[in-house]
């Protein structure tokens, strides 16, 4: 029986993925190293800061110290939140689904988000109040597609109130988020924002879903 819900972050609640790959794209710009906004979607997509830049810096055979990878995401994380300041648009149906989801399950969120970010963007929103946990970047040592971050997520439910894996169900929208969330033992229902249904449903999805728009937290019951 399902229990909690714990939401991706960034593409799945508020549709911010445009200002990530605009503040990634410039900062890479900035150490000479060209991103094309297909290159984000296609590879970035999911991973927090700190894995993108050594991916990043990987792909064009660069070296990345401890001290500039710091840098680099003070950076960016900066230049997102300029963005946002600007524009910010919740994913459609996300506040209607989660207010919806909060009368049924417990509510966590589980993002390679920095926390100062994902308090940002909550803070502009009608839904701050609805989660019980956070797990953002930071809080573990390895971000997704390693389980750690909802293992972490799980943990922190069952240090207020006992639940078991099984019974926190995950709404993903990135690849690394699926794999991550099957890691941990979790049903996974994904989105097709950044990736056909077909992929998805090959790669372990427990319900695939345009959006969530149309759909209800009632529907989560069966899983």
């Amino acid at each position: 029986m399902i229990e909690a819900v714990l939401f991706d972050f960034n593409g799945v609640l508020v549709d911010d993925e445009p200002q990530h790959c605009e503040a990634l794209r410039r900062v890479l710009a900035s150490e000479d190293i060209v991103l094309s906004r297909e290159e984000y979607y296609a590879h970035y997509l999911g991973l927090d800061d700190r894995t993108g830049f050594v991916e990043a810096y990987r792909r064009a055979h660069r070296t990345l110290t401890t001290d500039v990878i710091k840098r680099l995401i003070e950076t960016k994380s900066r230049i997102y939140q300029q963005l946002i300041e600007q524009s910010l648009t919740m994913v459609s149906g996300a506040a209607e689904f989660v207010r919806d989801a909060g009368e049924r399950y417990r509510l966590g969120i589980v993002s390679g988000a920095l926390r100062h970010e994902i308090d940002l963007v909550l803070s502009h929103t009608t839904i701050a109040d609805r989660f019980e946990i956070i797990v953002a970047a930071g809080d573990v040592q390895r971000s997704k597609p390693d389980p750690g971050a909802y293992l972490a997520a799980h943990a922190a439910f069952n240090r207020k109130r006992p639940i078991a894996a099984r019974a926190c169900v995950v709404i993903e929208d990135s690849l690394p988020g699926l794999a991550a969330a099957r890691a941990a033992g979790m049903p996974c229902v994904m989105l097709t924002t950044s990736h056909p249904a077909d992929t998805l449903r090959q790669r372990g999805a427990a319900l695939v879903w345009d959006s969530l728009t149309g759909h209800t937290a009632a529907e989560l019951a069966a899983l």
